[in-house]
């Protein structure tokens, strides 16, 4: 294992910034991100997910905000169905340095919570 990372996210809080700041969903996800929790009646926890999903790869390559673009990392549906990562751009750069292989990405949410949890390993 390079790193472990966790980052949880208030969806009410999230709901409320997606609402103020104009542009910001664009900035942080992938069209595909997007277009997957607009198919949900409601997006706001799928997207609080991937935030935190987000925020834990910074964390497990020991980075903070603004080492890379929040679009650099994408979580996708991997095999059956299960949450996995795509990283590009200065994401992937900083994966490459580290000797990253993989990741393991695990995701949950509640009505209040989302949480995320990204593992890299070699």
């Amino acid at each position: 294992m390079i790193g472990a990372g966790i980052d949880a996210v208030d969806v009410e809080r999230f709901r409320t910034i997606l609402g103020r700041r104009r542009g910001f969903a664009e900035r942080v996800f992938t069209a595909a991100e997007r277009a997957e929790a607009a198919a949900r009646r409601d997006p706001v926890p799928g997207l609080a997910a991937r935030f935190a999903a987000k925020e834990a790869v910074m964390k497990s390559l020991s980075v903070g905000l603004g080492a890379f673009d929040f679009a650099d990392v994408e979580v996708v549906r991997g095999v059956g169905g299960a949450p996995a990562l795509s990283v590009t751009g200065r994401a992937a750069t900083l994966a490459g340095e580290r000797a990253v292989g993989g990741w393991h990405i695990s995701l949950t949410h509640t009505a209040t919570t989302a949480m995320a949890v990204a593992i890299a390993y070699r």
